[in-house]
């Protein structure tokens, strides 16, 4: 595949990197989807294995600590929501021009983003660190947790405009179907974190430090290790060996480029922002339970995503390929690699489902560390919350299939409503009914979680269902 540059300097595919094209638009599609996702699945498996380690990392030091981490990761996650939304609509984008073949296209769109990405997270910075302790405040951060919490948040801050050109960097590689690349540097990212993190926590124990200085050196290693992540990710993006390398004169700041980038990132970044705010506010309403409910509510997550993580890196596959199917006038072929991931990922969460039945007192007792009311605590929330692997299995591949074809608006609403209709209010009622808060208590938290991600997985079975007859009746099928 070649095609001319602005200055006709032609932009030549590598042999291998135009067989894996052809084979994504023509070849087998479980092969090219085990292709594509496995690296994605090994990775997105390995890091909630090692978030996971974090988790059991800052638990060695108290249960506060396990508390702010988990109430500020939810405040990050709101964050980089940013960054995760201007990727995916970005990565759509790129991997629908790379399917139709204008390199040249391509290499403009890499180009935009990763520095409109650049200016985007500047500017966050420059106005979230003055104002941490207000804002963490307004979120109803507990007293007993807001002093360190500030300090906590401020680092941790620091690391995201990282993070915002890490996550471009591997869009762009998704979009054209590399993600071994993206799976090595994410697995860089994590050996160095947790390393260094493992280094922390044993220096703490050998009374080196408090925990609650051990705590601020955390957000350190997430520096140094997203860092070091940026230096490889800028070197490649620039090297006179990359095809789409970037610079500033191949960026198109223009509507034809701006407008379809905002039209399906603003709705994913409202998508993912309104949903980490909304766990925030979950957060706040646990702490009327105790402080410990909140780190066992951030424990019951991370184990929840040892099911789910390995199933958004099958997603992130199914929207790449389908997005470069639809580019090449191909829908057919799109809808059924969406088929195709779906049953891949019912057979996976079945599988996990069973697993995790099997391992679940094992598993709580390695984060209780012995404290049998954090055990019971846990213990209530995530019984309830792993009987959604299923319905979790639908939500996560149609929100490909709705990604890939530009819906992102559709996607956005049912996660609004995933949480703001059928997760918080039902909380609520649970906690302020007397009769309820006393009889379910914690496990009020867990039926909630329970309640949400199924019905919303019945919405987005639904929807699925009444997109793809709409496609058949306009004939795109």
């Amino acid at each position: 595949m070649v095609t001319e540059d602005k200055e006709s300097e032609p932009i030549v595919l590598s042999e291998k990197e135009e067989r894996k094209r052809q084979m994504i638009l023509s070849g087998s599609k479980l092969k090219i989807i085990l292709l594509i996702a496995l690296p994605l699945v090994f990775y997105n498996s390995l890091n909630q294995i090692f978030q996971l380690i974090d988790t059991i990392i800052a638990s060695n030091l108290s249960a506060k600590v396990v508390s702010t981490v988990s109430f500020v990761a939810q405040i990050e996650s709101m964050i980089l929501a940013i960054g995760s939304a201007l990727a995916l609509g970005g990565g759509v984008i790129i991997s629908r021009s790379y399917g139709e073949g204008d390199m040249q296209k391509v290499k403009t769109q890499i180009s935009t983003l990763f520095f409109l990405c650049i200016f985007i997270g500047c500017g966050i910075l420059a106005v979230i660190i003055p104002l941490a302790y207000p804002f963490l405040k307004l979120l109803k951060m507990p007293e007993d947790l807001i002093g360190t919490g500030t300090a906590y948040f401020s680092f941790d801050v620091i690391s995201i405009i990282f993070q915002f050109i890490n996550t471009i960097y591997f869009a762009t590689l998704k979009s054209r179907g590399n993600t071994k690349q993206v799976m090595y540097g994410n697995t860089l990212v994590l050996f160095i974190k947790t390393a260094l993190n493992v280094s922390i926590s044993v220096s703490a124990q050998r009374g080196l430090f408090d925990a609650d200085r051990a705590m601020l050196l955390l957000p350190v290693s997430t520096i140094v290790a997203h860092a070091t992540l940026t230096v490889i990710a800028i070197i490649s993006l620039t090297s006179k060996k990359n095809p789409f390398r970037i610079s500033l004169k191949n960026c198109s700041f223009s509507k034809p480029f701006l407008g379809p980038l905002f039209n399906l990132s603003i709705p994913v970044f409202f998508e993912k922002f309104t949903f980490n705010f909304g766990k925030v506010i979950v957060n706040s309403m646990c702490a009327s339970f105790g402080s410990i409910v909140i780190g066992a509510l951030g424990v019951s997550n991370r184990l929840g995503g040892l099911v789910t993580n390995p199933m958004n890196g099958f997603q992130e596959a199914e929207s790449s390929l389908m997005s470069q199917n639809i580019g090449a006038r191909n829908v057919k072929r799109a809808l059924a690699i969406f088929y195709t991931t779906l049953a891949i990922n019912l057979i996976f969460a079945t599988f996990s489902f069973i697993i995790t039945t099997i391992l679940k007192e094992p598993i709580i007792a390695a984060f209780a560390k012995g404290s049998g009311e954090f055990a019971g605590e846990i213990e209530k929330i995530y019984m309830f919350e792993r009987m959604d692997a299923l319905l979790m299995a639908v939500n996560i591949s149609v929100m490909g299939l709705l990604y890939s074809f530009g819906k992102t608006r559709v996607s956005m609403a049912i996660n609004i409503i995933r949480l703001f209709g059928f997760r918080i209010p039902p909380l609520l009622i649970f906690m302020n009914v007397p009769y309820l808060r006393e009889h379910l208590g914690t496990m009020a938290v867990g039926i909630a979680m329970l309640m949400s991600n199924a019905l919303s997985g019945i919405i987005a079975g639904i929807t699925a269902i009444i997109f793809i007859r709409k496609l058949k009746r306009q004939g795109t099928v």
